[in-house]
């Protein structure tokens, strides 16, 4: 879908669904994702369709993955770390105390 123009310099990687990924310093997770296959973040509830990164400031919530174990993170809001562990979210969000929209709970 999208691809970098260079390859990442600063050999940062993260891993997401079990697949490590090259990334930058700065770029978000929600970037990431749009250049890696499957290129989506999640399914919707109800039908099950591939949702991905759309409005990229954190208005639509399309992006939500997990993030080193915590649901619901919005990726277009969360920089990457050097070991970071992404997972695509699967059906209807996770509500509870442990859960955030892209905030620490």
């Amino acid at each position: 879908m999208f691809k970098k123009l260079h390859e990442p310099t600063a050999g940062i990687t993260i891993t997401i669904d079990g697949v490590t990924v090259a990334a930058e310093p700065n770029e978000t997770v929600a970037a990431v994702l749009l250049r890696t296959p499957p290129f989506f973040a999640r399914t919707t509830a109800l039908t099950g369709q591939h949702r991905g990164p759309y409005c990229m400031m954190g208005v639509c919530f399309d992006c939500l993955v997990e993030i080193d174990g915590r649901p619901n993170r919005q990726a277009c809001l969360a920089t990457v770390e050097a070991g970071m562990q992404v997972r695509t979210q699967e059906g209807a969000r996770a509500l509870g105390v442990h859960a955030g929209a892209g905030h620490d709970a």
